[in-house]
């Protein structure tokens, strides 16, 4: 096993809990048996030699290997991604494999870009389709939109609708649409966006708390972990040193997840100090594999906080490196969960390049310190919130906001009622990647 401490070198941009040393176990057969991954413009490239190339490379690295077919009739699939889907099927709890183009991935997860109109939507009802979030660099935000807001109708058909056929998704997809908007006053308004390309904030909003009894909270919102977050933690970090911060609010309930090594650097503002050089988390493969598990452990970092308590915001969309952050800082700080129950995804995929796409597979679990992970079924709210759309994140008046300092004032949750709590799975988001819901991150916006 390997244990990990990091250096400051170049970021690896592989999404959704992706170890940095995991292309050790990502190495291939091609046609000239170089060892090295099929590349455009060789026969390997074939929509064959793709699909043989994902059947190999599942039977090797898949971490649930052993449930997979002994045959499988190739011909019988006609793309890679639908043989993907077919041998994911296997596994009930694996809706996270996936393939992307290897050009859209690295420019989300190393520029923070997307193409897309730029906001992220939730179901309040069967037909009542809500923006949650509208990202401030985006066509959405140019035109109007706003969280809240209620969509009507798109190219003038109603929701319901369009759900009753080929649902949201499909519609999202096109290069442009007619918006049909209800404000939150009531007014309504129509106009057609098109698509463009979306830059992501992924810390959109910090700020120090002040408490009656002289003490300071922190608060930050952090919507996805990609390498652009890395220089704004420094900075949010030292600005919460600064003010004495011993008590901490992430703001997580739309994060679906994104690069370990954000994650982890993370984890070590959050625990270096109170922890450092003990385990953060370690990271387990099949037993095809077990010479790459790794141990990584807190650093501390100079913006490191003195943390004593931890409120994580979440809902049915926190998942992946969000849940690894929350699950590893268990054993180190009093950590609370407010608002939902998360996703559930103590799992992480691969980064594996082929032709022009990247091939992301289930390959490893993750657990913390106490060796506690398999939480599939969530990370258990300890004290329920709503998400109420009307109300900005982060917000005075949020309820999960008033049920975080709540719980950091009293230790326990506020007496009002908590009401519709932050409980929306991604099956509720309409989805790019509609293969059995796709990565969480896809799941949270237009085009992710």
């Amino acid at each position: 096993m390997t244990t990990v401490r990091r250096d400051n070198g170049p970021m690896k941009f592989l999404p959704a809990i992706i170890v940095a040393s995991a292309l050790t176990v990502a190495g291939c057969s091609s046609e000239n048996g170089s060892g090295l991954p099929p590349q455009v413009g060789t026969s390997a490239c074939s929509i064959d030699g793709q699909k043989q190339f994902v059947l190999d490379k599942m039977r090797d690295v898949y971490f649930w290997y052993e449930l997979l077919p002994a045959t499988v009739d190739l011909a019988a699939y006609p793309t890679p991604e639908a043989l993907l889907e077919y041998l994911v099927s296997f596994q009930p709890v694996d809706n996270f494999s996936f393939i992307n183009l290897a050009e859209t991935d690295a420019q989300f997860f190393g520029a923070g870009q997307y193409e897309g109109f730029g906001f992220s939507t939730r179901f309040e009802a069967a037909d009542d389709l809500r923006f949650t979030r509208v990202f401030g660099s985006s066509p959405a935000n140019g035109a109007g939109f706003a969280r809240g807001q209620q969509i009507l109708m798109l190219n003038g058909r109603t929701i319901a609708d369009i759900e009753a056929n080929e649902g949201v998704g499909s519609l999202f997809s096109l290069p442009a649409l007619e918006f049909t908007i209800r404000q939150l006053d009531g007014t309504e308004f129509t106009t057609t966006v098109n698509k463009d390309i979306v830059t992501i904030d992924p810390i959109p909003q910090h700020r120090v708390i002040d408490r009656p009894d002289g003490t300071s909270v922190g608060y930050f919102e952090l919507v996805t972990f990609i390498s652009t977050a890395d220089d704004q933690l420094l900075t949010v970090f030292g600005d919460f040193q600064a003010a004495g911060v011993t008590d901490l609010i992430v703001d997580m309930r739309y994060n679906g997840g994104g690069l370990v090594n954000t994650a982890e650097l993370l984890g070590d503002y959050l625990g270096g100090a109170v922890a450092d050089n003990t385990v953060f988390s370690r990271t387990l493969f099949n037993d095809l594999n077990s010479a790459s598990n790794r141990i990584e452990f807190f650093q501390r970092e100079v913006e490191s906080l003195i943390l004593s308590r931890l409120v994580v915001i979440a809902t049915g969309q926190t998942a992946s490196a969000s849940e690894l952050v929350t699950n590893s800082m268990f054993p180190h700080v009093d950590v609370s969960i407010v608002g939902g129950t998360t996703l559930g995804k103590p799992v992480g995929q691969l980064g594996i390049p082929f032709c022009d796409k990247i091939l992301r597979p289930t390959s490893f679990e993750t657990v913390n310190s106490d060796n506690d992970g398999q939480y599939f079924d969530g990370l258990q709210v300890d004290c329920a919130a709503a998400d109420l759309l009307n109300v900005p994140i982060g917000d005075d008046a949020d309820p999960n906001i008033v049920a975080a300092l709540s719980v950091l004032d009293t230790g326990a949750c506020p007496a009002q009622a908590a009401g519709q709590v932050n409980q929306q799975k991604p099956e509720d988001m309409h989805m790019l990647n509609a293969r059995r819901g796709g990565p969480p991150w896809q799941q949270l916006t237009d085009a992710w």
